[in-house]
C-alpha cells in the first residue's frame, strides 16, 4: 500500500445490519472495507503484511472480539486493532487498551469518531509497515530510500546495470546521495569483492590530484620519499569512483581520458605501463552536457563517461519521501545516542513539509540528530503565516494542542512507561487514559 492508496480495514460483527451500516460508514470516509459476520473468517485473511487496522465488535459467538484481539496480538502487535463495545463492556474494553489494543468506541457511536479513529490507526500501521521496510534495506544493504516514482526507478536501473562493467556518470546536487549511488553499484556488482575507492576531485590541489591518481615512483617528484600506489591502480578489480569530477584538472582530465580508452596507468616517475581492471563511477553536481561547462570540462572525455547517466533527484522535488527519510534517520540516530525518538511538534511537521531542503538528504539526516538530541529549535521563530494560523485558532483547539504535545513529550520521556508518566503529569490514571483517547495519542507508539 502506498501512501495515496485508500486504507485496508478488516470489520468484524455478528449483526448483520450493523456489520452493513459501518462497512458503509468507513467505505464513504475512503477505506478499502472488507467485512465479516465470524471471526475466524477475519482471522484467514490477516497475516503479518496487512497495511491497515482491524475493527472488531466484542460480543460474538465462538470468537469474541478480546480473542480476536488476543491473536491478531500474537500474529503481529503492531496490527491496530479497535474494538467496539456496549456500555458493559467498557471495563474488559480498558483492560485490552492496556494490554495493546488501539482504540475502543461505545455504542452508539457517531460516524466521524469511528472514521477518525480508523485513520489514526491506518497512519500509524503506515509508518509501522514504511520501518519494516527501511529496517529490512538496511539489513540488505539498499540505503536508497524513497517510494516516488522517481527512486523507484533509479533503483530498477541499478540493478539492471550494476554487474556490467559500464562506466557511470551520477549527476545530483550537494548532499543528494551520488556516494550512495556509486557505493551501490559497487556492492550489487560483481566487483563487490574488490576495492571500492573514493577520491574528491574537488578537494585537491592540481600538484597533488596526479600524484593520488596515478601513484608515483620514490623520487618522482620532491618529497616523494617512497613509491605509492594510486587510486586507479589500487581500485583495479573494484570500483573507482570519482567525486565533483567537474573540478578535474584541464591537464588532468587528459590522463584520465587515455586511462578509459586504454584501462591502463603509468605511475608518476617511471615510463612502466600497468594495466587496470578498472569500472568508474563519476559524480557531478552540474549538467557537464550543458555548453556552459564546454570550457571548463572536455567534451571527449564527457562523452567516454556518459554511457549511462543517473540522476538523483534533489529532496525538494521528491517531498513525499521526506517523512520516511526523516524517520529513518532518526532511528538512527535514537539508537545511536541511546534516545527515543520525541514526538513530533506541529512545528516540526511543518518544517518538514515546507523546507526546499537545499542541502538534500544530508541536512534532513543532520536535521535528525538535532531533532533526537532535543536541538531542533524550528518551533522557536514561527513564519508568519504560522503565527496568523496559530492565533487565529480558538483557544481550546490551542490548548488542547499544547495538552496533547505535553502528554507526547512525558511519554517519549518515560519510554511509554504510564505509571512514570502519569506521576510526571500528576492525574488520575483513569484521566491519562481519557486524554490519551481524546488526543489520538497510542502509548504503545513511545514504547522501546
Amino acid at each position: 500500500m502506498t501512501k495515496h492508496d485508500p486504507a485496508p480495514v478488516i470489520l468484524v460483527d455478528d449483526d448483520g445490519d450493523l456489520l452493513k451500516a459501518t462497512r458503509q460508514t468507513l467505505e464513504l470516509a475512503g477505506f478499502a472495507v472488507s467485512a465479516y459476520a465470524v471471526a475466524s473468517e477475519a482471522l484467514a485473511a490477516l497475516d503479518r503484511n496487512f497495511a491497515g487496522a482491524v475493527v472488531s465488535d466484542i460480543r460474538m459467538p465462538e470468537i469474541d472480539g478480546l480473542q480476536l484481539f488476543d491473536r491478531v496480538l500474537r500474529l503481529d502487535p503492531d496490527i491496530p486493532v479497535i474494538l467496539v463495545t456496549g456500555h458493559g463492556d467498557i471495563a474488559m474494553a480498558v483492560k485490552a487498551i492496556k494490554d495493546g489494543a488501539y482504540d475502543f468506541i461505545t455504542k452508539p457511536f457517531a460516524a466521524d469518531r469511528l472514521a477518525q479513529s480508523v485513520a489514526r490507526a491506518a497512519e500509524k500501521r503506515r509508518l509501522v509497515m514504511e520501518n519494516r521496510a527501511l529496517r529490512e534495506a538496511a539489513e540488505q544493504g539498499l540505503p536508497l530510500i524513497g517510494q516516488t516514482p522517481a527512486m523507484e526507478r533509479l533503483r530498477r536501473t541499478l540493478r539492471q546495470i550494476a554487474d556490467t562493467d559500464v562506466d557511470v556518470l551520477v549527476t545530483g546536487e550537494t548532499g543528494s546521495g551520488k556516494e550512495v549511488v556509486a557505493g551501490l553499484l559497487h556492492r550489487w556488482s560483481r566487483r563487490a569483492k574488490g576495492n571500492f575507492v573514493a577520491l574528491n576531485c574537488g578537494t585537491l590541489p592540481e600538484t597533488v590530484i596526479e600524484s593520488e591518481l596515478f601513484g608515483h615512483e620514490a623520487g618522482a617528484f620532491t618529497g616523494a620519499q617512497k613509491k605509492r600506489v594510486g587510486r586507479i591502480e589500487h581500485s583495479s578489480g573494484g570500483t573507482l569512483f570519482l567525486d565533483e569530477i567537474e573540478s578535474m584538472p584541464a591537464a588532468t582530465q587528459v590522463q584520465m581520458l587515455r586511462v578509459l580508452e586504454m584501462r591502463e596507468v603509468t605511475p608518476l616517475g617511471t615510463n612502466e605501463v600497468r594495466p587496470v581492471d578498472l569500472r568508474v563511477v563519476a559524480a557531478a553536481k552540474v549538467d557537464l552536457g550543458d555548453p556552459s561547462q564546454r570550457g571548463a570540462f572536455r567534451e571527449d572525455l564527457y562523452y567516454r563517461l556518459n554511457v549511462v547517466t543517473l540522476s538523483i533527484p534533489p529532496l525538494r522535488e521528491r517531498r513525499d519521501d521526506v517523512p520516511l527519510l526523516f524517520g529513518y534517520f532518526a532511528e538512527r540516530a535514537a539508537d545511536r545516542f541511546r534516545r527515543t525518538v520525541p514526538a513530533i511538534s506541529t512545528a516540526t511537521q511543518r518544517h518538514l513539509k515546507d523546507h526546499d531542503w537545499p542541502g538534500n538528504v544530508r541536512e534532513l539526516a543532520h536535521f535528525a540528530e538535532r531533532f533526537v538530541l532535543g536541538l531542533d529549535h524550528v518551533g522557536e521563530t514561527p513564519s508568519p503565516a504560522a503565527m496568523e494560523s496559530d492565533t487565529a485558532m480558538p483557544l481550546p483547539e490551542r490548548l488542547d494542542r499544547y495538552e496533547a504535545e505535553i502528554i507526547r513529550e512525558t511519554l517519549g520521556r518515560n519510554d511509554g512507561d504510564v505509571r512514570r508518566t502519569i506521576e510526571a503529569l500528576g492525574i488520575p490514571r483513569k484521566t491519562f487514559y481519557d486524554k490519551l483517547q481524546r488526543h489520538g495519542i497510542v502509548r504503545s507508539d513511545f514504547s522501546r
